[in-house]
């Protein structure tokens, strides 16, 4: 029986290989290559490299920029995580009518989700023009002052999330729509003949069948928000005064403007642990709230 069992073991590893190959080069590796690096100092060019233990790490709890990425980071994630379930659902739910050009309203929405990040970012520089945006002039359309949104620290971080959520909204929304229509009609009518109305179908049948979407589409978000970077490098470069510099962006400086490598690298695996933290709480809160059919 052992014997038996030592070959199952052998053939299922062997099944595994082709997959474990490519996982073990492009992510095990680099993963334990970064864990080195964040204990030794190395400027990238120097063929030597200095193991100086926690140092790496203590350097960074002594700095006031990795407290502040590391807010900037929370905040990005609430600002931007919130605002694409809530908004991806509005629309899923209008476009679930079958209303008059319907597939014309999907492909709209869709669509800055497949354009890149770099050109919707330049094109928002452009809105986000003090004196002649389109932002500014609406708002003085309505007679309020214009803004200097990516310039003014209270404004900077809000102008980037507008971005964020702008592009990701139309792919939650896609999401939602084939949740939607997988929810069952009998239910629904059922709760219509007990007397339910609109809201309440939708609190006690839509929203807990559809909770698996919003589970998988919070760990995406969260994971997405984390790693963003093109629309910050775009608009802000992580100012003004490091108001948009999040945990990714402090390690981009680190590595590559800075050339601290060990710092950079020590930057990374608490990204990497954060990020594991927030999903390991997002799959907390599922295992209490998502209800599978």
């Amino acid at each position: 029986m052992k014997r038996l069992k030592w070959g199952e073991d052998l053939r299922a590893l062997l099944f595994t290989l082709p997959a474990m190959l490519p996982l073990s080069l492009f992510w095990f590796y680099p993963l334990g290559y970064i864990i080195y690096l964040s204990f030794v100092e190395w400027d990238f060019m120097s063929p030597d490299k200095l193991f100086v233990g926690l140092n790496n790490y203590r350097a960074l709890l002594d700095n006031p920029a990795f407290y502040q990425s590391l807010r900037v980071s929370l905040l990005f994630c609430l600002g931007s995580v919130i605002p694409v379930i809530v908004i991806g659902l509005a629309f899923a739910l209008l476009l679930n009518r079958n209303m008059k050009g319907g597939a014309i309203y999907r492909l709209l929405m869709f669509s800055p989700w497949v354009t890149p990040t770099v050109a919707v970012s330049i094109v928002w520089s452009w809105i986000y023009e003090p004196e002649v945006g389109l932002a500014n002039t609406l708002l003085r359309t309505f007679g309020l002052e214009g803004v200097r949104w990516l310039e003014d620290p209270a404004w900077a971080l809000v102008a980037i999330l507008i971005v964020t959520v702008w592009k990701s909204a139309g792919w939650g929304m896609v999401f939602y729509l084939v949740a939607l229509r997988n929810v069952p009609s009998e239910l629904l009518e059922a709760a219509e003949l007990d007397g339910a109305g609109s809201w309440r179908k939708f609190m006690s049948v839509t929203l807990p069948l559809i909770s698996p979407t919003t589970f998988f589409l919070v760990i995406v978000q969260v994971i997405s928000a984390l790693q963003a970077y093109d629309q910050i490098n775009v608009l802000t470069q992580g100012g003004p005064a490091g108001s948009t510099r999040t945990l990714l962006y402090l390690y981009y400086q680190a590595a590559f403007d800075s050339f601290q490598i060990g710092e950079a690298s020590a930057v990374a695996i608490t990204l990497v642990i954060s990020c594991m933290a927030l999903s390991l709480l997002s799959f907390g809160v599922g295992r209490k709230t998502v209800h599978y059919h």
